[in-house]
């Protein structure tokens, strides 16, 4: 019988979502039978667009944002209660899941979902759970109270989630510098961020139009919803008179942006330079395919950390901050794109080729451990 693997993914960004499908399609091409699951409707419309039938476990609990994808940490605060203690919430997801349980041979919880933080340390299902978590995201849960209540009571917080999650059967945290696999021994894994394989042809599409300028390749996630920074955004990238391709779907009606791509990353390989926020997945595409990226950054604590990290691996980047007025951020997006762009185009084919070798070098670690578990509980 093949291993049987329940895939829970959070819909409150994309990256979750994207590595799920990832690692959904790689698994059952190694013969694995793989249930995905998502937590919102918007979710489960994005992973149909890459072939994934992904079932809503639950629409109360998400992280909230603003229009501006700075994170609301008081109505996150509210959510998470109410989903945790109302009954006919959290209770409702643990019987559902308790189901999925019984025919699963693993549990995969990208990222923290919490009825998959509690079950993940009860006797009878610890032994199925693996959590799967950025490493900044860890340390953003870990430290979500600090300066917003005593400092003891933030510590035993911290504590009390450190403890759940390692009382699970395995975690791998991932992150975009990562190098080769490693493990600690005691259920611990860090493993480099999955990444879309960009199609075999990226060399020749980007050979084959040599007069044809490389492009900005653009992705915002769909918390960013305020059309004057879409706007911003856009002049300051058409002052440097590059090419942009717009994807985000939080902009989807406005004009020249896609709500979705599922070949986004076949332009970011050969494009002139990235523009994202710094999320782990954005981040490891520009590191594997060796792109420059102009980093969108808000108030989220856990791509705070990630683009402080950049900067200590000496990744190509610039950094933009939207403060509310759109003449001033396209202004500071034109001089960071102006600057990525003297730094050296990086748009050959040879480095689209190359990043294709080790994105497929990482799905292929990822497969492995996760059969291994799945073979092995």
């Amino acid at each position: 019988m093949p291993p049987r693997i329940v895939y829970l993914a959070t819909a409150d960004a994309r990256g979750h979502l994207m590595r799920s499908q990832l690692l959904a399609h790689a698994l059952r091409d190694a013969g694995a039978s793989v249930q995905v699951l998502t937590t919102s409707d918007e979710g489960a419309r994005f992973l149909a667009g890459f072939g994934i039938h992904a079932p809503v476990l639950s629409r109360h609990y998400a992280v909230q944002f603003d229009s501006r994808q700075n994170m609301l940490r008081r109505e996150t605060d509210r959510n998470v209660a109410h989903y945790v203690f109302r009954p006919g919430r959290m209770l409702r997801d643990i019987v559902r899941l308790s189901r999925c349980f019984r025919n699963a041979d693993l549990v995969v919880n990208d990222s923290f979902h919490p009825a998959l933080l509690f079950m993940g340390w009860m006797p009878g299902w610890r032994h199925k759970v693996v959590h799967v978590y950025g490493d900044s995201l860890r340390r953003a849960l870990e430290t979500n109270f600090s300066g917003r209540m005593p400092g003891w009571t933030a510590r035993l917080f911290g504590r009390i989630v450190a403890w759940q999650i390692d009382r699970a059967r395995a975690r791998i945290a991932h992150g975009f510098g990562y190098g080769e696999p490693e493990h600690d021994g005691h259920g611990g894994h860090r493993l480099a961020t999955p990444v879309a394989v960009a199609r075999a042809d990226a060399e020749a599409h980007a050979g084959a139009y040599p007069h044809v300028e490389p492009p900005a390749a653009v992705y915002l996630n769909p918390h960013f919803e305020e059309i004057a920074l879409a706007d911003g955004l856009e002049h300051g990238l058409t002052d440097t008179g590059v090419p942009t391709h717009l994807v985000g779907e939080g902009y989807a009606h406005s004009r020249g942006w896609h709500a979705q791509d599922e070949h986004w990353i076949d332009t970011a390989a050969r494009s002139a330079f990235i523009v994202s926020a710094p999320g782990m997945a954005a981040l490891s595409v520009a590191a594997v395919y060796r792109k420059p990226i102009l980093l969108v950054l808000t108030d989220q604590p856990e791509q705070a950390i990630n683009a402080e990290r950049a900067a200590q691996l000496g990744l190509q980047h610039r950094t933009v901050v939207w403060r509310g007025n759109a003449e001033d951020f396209a202004h500071d997006v034109t001089a960071a794109a102006n600057e990525l762009l003297a730094i050296g185009k990086s748009a050959d084919g040879h480095h689209a080729m190359e990043g294709r070798k080790y994105a497929l070098a990482r799905l292929q670690h990822w497969t492995a451990l996760l059969l291994s578990l799945a073979a092995h509980r």
